[in-house]
């Protein structure tokens, strides 16, 4: 009798193993979405388009965008500046100075709602 063949593996029988036990979610793509998927698919070597997306899901939580600070020193005032020059620019020349003044004051500061001194919201922690 011949001796039998080792080394070699069965393959197994039946559905091929999955990524494991999760929350299925079933979506609606766009075939723009889907092209586009498609692409990164053929460019990173990406065998299904559910790896493809996991793969993209997991790169999109990674990344971690750097906070601009809230505002640059000198750039309301540039605002201002160029607020009230639009201003004058639009206010009729015929009225007096001082009402003038007080339009554009009015119009760059806002309305009360809107100012930084509200009352009805709490200090700001310093």
């Amino acid at each position: 009798m011949g001796k039998s063949i080792k080394g070699t593996t069965k393959t197994k029988r039946g559905r091929p193993p999955t990524t494991g036990r999760g929350t299925q979610i079933g979506m609606r793509w766009q075939d723009g979405q889907l092209s586009a998927i498609d692409a990164w698919r053929g460019r990173h070597d990406v065998a299904t388009r559910p790896e493809a997306i996991r793969r993209l899901v997991e790169l999109g939580l990674k990344f971690k965008k750097e906070a601009k600070p809230a505002s640059q020193p000198g750039r309301g005032l540039r605002a201002r500046e160029l607020a009230a020059k639009a201003i004058d620019g639009i206010i009729d020349q015929a009225t007096p100075p001082e009402e003038r003044a007080q339009r554009r004051r009015r119009l760059t500061k806002g309305p009360t709602e809107f100012r930084e001194d509200r009352v009805d919201l709490p200090k700001a922690k310093k």
